[in-house]
Protein backbone atom coordinates (compact mmCIF):
# COMPACT_ATOMS: atom_id res chain seq x y z
CA UNK A 1 0.00 0.00 0.00
CA UNK A 2 0.90 3.62 -0.83
CA UNK A 3 -0.17 6.26 1.10
CA UNK A 4 -0.28 9.67 -0.95
CA UNK A 5 -0.78 13.37 0.55
CA UNK A 6 -3.36 15.49 -0.72
CA UNK A 7 -2.79 18.47 -2.08
CA UNK A 8 -4.25 20.93 0.09
CA UNK A 9 -3.64 23.74 -2.13
CA UNK A 10 -0.02 22.69 -1.85
CA UNK A 11 -0.05 23.36 1.86
CA UNK A 12 0.51 19.62 2.38
CA UNK A 13 3.32 19.24 -0.20
CA UNK A 14 6.51 19.83 2.21
CA UNK A 15 9.17 17.34 3.48
CA UNK A 16 7.87 17.38 6.83
CA UNK A 17 4.64 14.97 5.37
CA UNK A 18 6.91 13.34 3.32
CA UNK A 19 8.53 11.85 6.58
CA UNK A 20 4.44 10.02 6.50
CA UNK A 21 3.73 9.37 3.09
CA UNK A 22 5.06 7.67 0.29
CA UNK A 23 4.21 10.99 -1.99
CA UNK A 24 2.58 14.05 -3.05
CA UNK A 25 -1.05 14.64 -4.73
CA UNK A 26 0.66 18.41 -6.16
CA UNK A 27 -2.37 19.50 -7.30
CA UNK A 28 -6.73 18.79 -8.23
CA UNK A 29 -6.12 20.50 -12.07
CA UNK A 30 -5.02 17.59 -13.81
CA UNK A 31 -4.87 19.43 -17.14
CA UNK A 32 -1.90 19.50 -18.72
CA UNK A 33 -1.04 22.40 -19.61
CA UNK A 34 -1.31 23.47 -16.23
CA UNK A 35 0.55 20.51 -14.90
CA UNK A 36 3.55 21.58 -16.87
CA UNK A 37 3.51 24.35 -14.86
CA UNK A 38 2.92 22.61 -11.48
CA UNK A 39 4.94 19.77 -11.90
CA UNK A 40 8.10 22.18 -12.99
CA UNK A 41 7.92 24.03 -9.89
CA UNK A 42 6.99 21.27 -7.50
CA UNK A 43 9.94 19.67 -9.11
CA UNK A 44 12.29 22.46 -7.66
CA UNK A 45 11.59 20.91 -4.13
CA UNK A 46 10.27 16.73 -5.18
CA UNK A 47 12.18 14.04 -7.30
CA UNK A 48 9.26 13.02 -9.96
CA UNK A 49 8.80 9.68 -7.54
CA UNK A 50 7.08 11.58 -5.00
CA UNK A 51 4.49 13.67 -6.87
CA UNK A 52 1.33 12.00 -8.43
CA UNK A 53 0.96 13.08 -11.93
CA UNK A 54 -2.05 11.43 -13.88
CA UNK A 55 -3.48 10.66 -17.69
CA UNK A 56 -7.01 12.84 -17.54
CA UNK A 57 -9.89 12.84 -19.92
CA UNK A 58 -9.44 14.52 -23.22
CA UNK A 59 -11.10 17.45 -21.49
CA UNK A 60 -10.42 19.17 -18.22
CA UNK A 61 -13.06 18.81 -15.55
CA UNK A 62 -11.22 21.87 -14.11
CA UNK A 63 -10.84 24.14 -16.83
CA UNK A 64 -12.56 22.29 -20.02
CA UNK A 65 -9.59 22.76 -22.00
CA UNK A 66 -9.06 19.65 -24.73
CA UNK A 67 -5.87 18.19 -24.98
CA UNK A 68 -4.55 15.29 -27.45
CA UNK A 69 -3.71 12.23 -25.38
CA UNK A 70 -0.24 12.44 -26.57
CA UNK A 71 0.19 15.79 -24.48
CA UNK A 72 -1.62 14.16 -21.49
CA UNK A 73 0.56 11.11 -21.79
CA UNK A 74 4.21 12.71 -21.91
CA UNK A 75 3.49 15.06 -19.28
CA UNK A 76 1.99 12.45 -16.65
CA UNK A 77 5.06 10.44 -17.76
CA UNK A 78 7.46 12.74 -15.78
CA UNK A 79 5.94 11.58 -12.55
CA UNK A 80 4.35 8.80 -10.04
CA UNK A 81 2.60 7.90 -13.32
CA UNK A 82 -1.56 7.04 -13.08
CA UNK A 83 -4.60 7.21 -14.98
CA UNK A 84 -7.62 9.31 -13.83
CA UNK A 85 -10.09 9.11 -16.91
CA UNK A 86 -13.00 6.39 -17.68
CA UNK A 87 -11.90 3.91 -19.85
CA UNK A 88 -15.10 2.05 -20.40
CA UNK A 89 -15.90 5.01 -22.88
CA UNK A 90 -12.51 5.06 -24.72
CA UNK A 91 -12.04 3.78 -28.16
CA UNK A 92 -9.95 0.75 -29.25
CA UNK A 93 -7.97 3.64 -30.66
CA UNK A 94 -7.22 5.48 -27.79
CA UNK A 95 -6.83 2.13 -25.57
CA UNK A 96 -4.15 1.27 -27.46
CA UNK A 97 -2.73 4.68 -27.34
CA UNK A 98 -3.20 4.44 -23.62
CA UNK A 99 -1.84 1.01 -23.23
CA UNK A 100 1.58 2.65 -24.92
CA UNK A 101 1.87 5.07 -22.87
CA UNK A 102 1.93 2.66 -19.88
CA UNK A 103 4.16 0.90 -21.57
CA UNK A 104 6.35 3.54 -21.76
CA UNK A 105 6.07 4.42 -18.14
CA UNK A 106 6.91 1.09 -17.38
CA UNK A 107 10.00 1.38 -19.46
CA UNK A 108 11.46 4.52 -18.12
CA UNK A 109 10.27 4.25 -14.61
CA UNK A 110 14.14 2.81 -13.15
CA UNK A 111 15.34 5.99 -15.03
CA UNK A 112 12.49 8.51 -14.26
CA UNK A 113 12.74 7.31 -10.84
CA UNK A 114 16.52 7.34 -10.09
CA UNK A 115 18.27 9.67 -12.33
CA UNK A 116 18.71 13.81 -12.03
CA UNK A 117 16.00 15.75 -13.09
CA UNK A 118 16.89 18.63 -15.58
CA UNK A 119 15.35 21.83 -16.59
CA UNK A 120 16.43 23.70 -19.48
CA UNK A 121 16.35 27.30 -20.19
CA UNK A 122 15.72 28.82 -23.77
CA UNK A 123 15.37 32.03 -24.49
CA UNK A 124 11.87 31.49 -26.47
CA UNK A 125 9.36 31.74 -23.46
CA UNK A 126 6.90 29.60 -25.57
CA UNK A 127 9.51 26.09 -25.39
CA UNK A 128 10.28 24.76 -22.53
CA UNK A 129 12.03 21.29 -22.38
CA UNK A 130 12.76 19.34 -19.36
CA UNK A 131 14.28 15.50 -18.72
CA UNK A 132 15.74 13.04 -16.47
CA UNK A 133 19.61 11.96 -16.81
CA UNK A 134 20.52 9.00 -15.25
CA UNK A 135 23.07 8.63 -12.17
CA UNK A 136 25.67 7.21 -14.28
CA UNK A 137 24.77 9.24 -17.17
CA UNK A 138 24.14 6.40 -19.30
CA UNK A 139 21.00 7.05 -20.87
CA UNK A 140 18.60 10.19 -20.36
CA UNK A 141 15.20 11.04 -21.22
CA UNK A 142 13.83 14.92 -22.32
CA UNK A 143 10.87 16.47 -23.43
CA UNK A 144 10.56 19.33 -25.55
CA UNK A 145 7.16 21.29 -24.88
CA UNK A 146 5.67 23.80 -26.92
CA UNK A 147 3.58 26.11 -24.13
CA UNK A 148 2.38 28.75 -26.41
CA UNK A 149 2.70 29.74 -30.27
CA UNK A 150 6.55 30.80 -30.69
CA UNK A 151 7.31 34.29 -31.60
CA UNK A 152 9.97 33.46 -34.56
CA UNK A 153 10.66 29.93 -36.36
CA UNK A 154 12.48 28.32 -36.00
CA UNK A 155 13.00 28.16 -32.47
CA UNK A 156 17.23 27.96 -31.72
CA UNK A 157 18.96 24.90 -30.56
CA UNK A 158 17.78 23.40 -27.32
CA UNK A 159 21.00 22.57 -25.16
CA UNK A 160 20.59 19.04 -23.01
CA UNK A 161 22.83 19.86 -19.61
CA UNK A 162 24.07 16.93 -17.23
CA UNK A 163 25.30 14.26 -20.01
CA UNK A 164 28.84 13.05 -20.30
CA UNK A 165 31.03 15.29 -21.86
CA UNK A 166 33.66 12.69 -23.32
CA UNK A 167 30.95 10.32 -24.22
CA UNK A 168 28.66 10.15 -27.42
CA UNK A 169 24.70 9.18 -27.42
CA UNK A 170 22.46 8.24 -29.78
CA UNK A 171 19.41 9.74 -30.32
CA UNK A 172 16.32 8.53 -30.62
CA UNK A 173 12.05 9.86 -30.62
CA UNK A 174 10.21 7.72 -28.38
CA UNK A 175 6.59 7.44 -27.44
CA UNK A 176 2.85 6.66 -28.97
CA UNK A 177 3.04 8.42 -32.23
CA UNK A 178 7.31 9.12 -32.56
CA UNK A 179 7.10 8.57 -35.94
CA UNK A 180 4.36 10.78 -37.04
CA UNK A 181 4.46 12.92 -39.73
CA UNK A 182 5.66 16.83 -39.07
CA UNK A 183 3.13 19.76 -39.21
CA UNK A 184 2.65 20.76 -42.87
CA UNK A 185 5.49 22.99 -44.20
CA UNK A 186 8.07 22.22 -41.75
CA UNK A 187 10.89 20.17 -41.69
CA UNK A 188 11.78 17.35 -38.99
CA UNK A 189 14.52 17.40 -36.87
CA UNK A 190 17.60 14.80 -38.06
CA UNK A 191 17.40 13.40 -34.85
CA UNK A 192 13.66 12.81 -35.13
CA UNK A 193 14.21 9.86 -37.95
CA UNK A 194 16.90 8.14 -35.20
CA UNK A 195 20.28 7.16 -34.69
CA UNK A 196 21.81 10.84 -34.96
CA UNK A 197 24.48 10.83 -32.60
CA UNK A 198 26.30 14.15 -30.97
CA UNK A 199 29.01 14.29 -28.27
CA UNK A 200 27.46 14.96 -24.35
CA UNK A 201 29.72 18.02 -24.73
CA UNK A 202 27.84 19.30 -28.33
CA UNK A 203 24.38 18.45 -26.77
CA UNK A 204 25.25 20.41 -23.63
CA UNK A 205 26.67 23.58 -25.25
CA UNK A 206 24.97 23.79 -28.43
CA UNK A 207 21.77 21.68 -28.64
CA UNK A 208 19.85 20.15 -31.16
CA UNK A 209 16.68 21.19 -32.91
CA UNK A 210 13.55 21.11 -31.18
CA UNK A 211 10.78 19.72 -33.43
CA UNK A 212 8.11 21.13 -35.20
CA UNK A 213 5.04 21.22 -32.25
CA UNK A 214 1.83 22.95 -32.32
CA UNK A 215 1.25 24.50 -28.42
CA UNK A 216 0.32 22.05 -26.12
CA UNK A 217 2.05 19.44 -28.03
CA UNK A 218 5.34 17.57 -26.89
CA UNK A 219 8.44 15.42 -28.25
CA UNK A 220 10.47 12.73 -26.38
CA UNK A 221 13.85 11.99 -26.97
CA UNK A 222 16.06 8.95 -25.28
CA UNK A 223 19.60 9.38 -25.39
CA UNK A 224 21.96 6.46 -25.02
CA UNK A 225 25.88 6.10 -23.92
CA UNK A 226 27.18 4.71 -26.62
Amino acid sequence: MEIESCSSGGARADLGVLERTDRIWASDCIDPHERQHILRWTGQLLPPELVGSHVGSPASHSTARVHDLSFRGATALFGSFGIEWDVTGCSPDELAELAGWVALAKRFRPLLHGGRTVRVDHPDPALWAHGVVAADRSEALFAFVAMDRSLTWPPGPVRLPGLDPDADYRLTPVGPGAGAEPISGRSRPAWQSGGLVHSGRVLGTVGVRPPALHPDHAALVHLVRG
